[in-house]
């Protein structure tokens, strides 16, 4: 299973990405998938999460700015980015619950994580 993570990028303070997560593998499900950033010197955090039904979640920085959706026939979530600030310069992470094949009493859930995009806001 792999995720990878694109559409980072340079933009001007105020500009607008929107960075994709496509998921590819064997696999059987995917649950939770979720947007992570780490800026320069400090801890990764979670930025957005959609679960499958696309009940959404985001931290408070970046409510009314971000979008989380996901295409659960592509097996792809995004997140849009709009009004960008030079605070959220940061490596972007996606990451998703995934479980490898069905089991009866419940799935195992395990989490994957791509590779980051960076996003670099300018002021």
């Amino acid at each position: 299973v792999q995720l990878q993570a694109s559409g980072g990028g340079s933009v001007q303070a105020g500009g607008s990405l929107r960075l994709s997560c496509a998921v590819s593998g064997n696999f059987f499900a995917v649950d939770h998938m979720g947007w992570y950033r780490q800026a320069p010197g400090k801890q990764r955090e979670s930025v957005a999460s959609i679960t499958s039904t696309g009940s959404t979640n985001y931290t408070d920085s970046v409510k009314g700015r971000f979008t989380v959706s996901r295409d659960n026939a592509k097996k792809q979530a995004y997140l849009e980015m709009n009004s960008l600030k030079p605070e959220d310069t940061a490596v972007y992470y996606c990451n998703a619950y995934i479980a490898l094949v069905p089991r009866i009493g419940g799935n195992r859930w395990s989490t994957y994580w791509g590779r980051g995009t960076l996003v670099t806001v300018s002021s």
